[in-house]
């Protein structure tokens, strides 16, 4: 779990990224999963878009995104979600 201090951290770090995974109309499918299972393990912080057509509450999605990709959720600002995973070897982000 992410203390307020670490999500505040992220957050000022995910402030200036760009969304590289979007979440459609099928929700948290295979192909979405994959994509952001890739982005996580390169870049340990990704912002992820949901789209208007997005099933269900954008809370639930993130915490369904989260849990399948066994990472953190730092954020959910309107429909841009934020999630954190450090690399296992070579983690990239010191959160203090």
């Amino acid at each position: 779990m992410l203390t307020g201090k670490q999500r505040r951290q992220l957050r000022a770090l995910g402030h200036h990224l760009e969304p590289v995974v979007q979440v459609g109309k099928e929700g948290a499918a295979e192909g979405v999963l994959e994509a952001l299972e890739a982005a996580l393990l390169d870049h340990e912080l990704v912002k992820v878009r949901l789209g208007e057509n997005a099933p269900g509450d954008r809370h639930d999605l993130a915490d369904a995104l989260a849990a399948a990709t066994n990472s953190e959720v730092a954020q959910v600002l309107g429909r841009t979600v934020l999630l954190y995973r450090p690399h296992l070897e070579e983690p990239q982000i010191k959160l203090t």
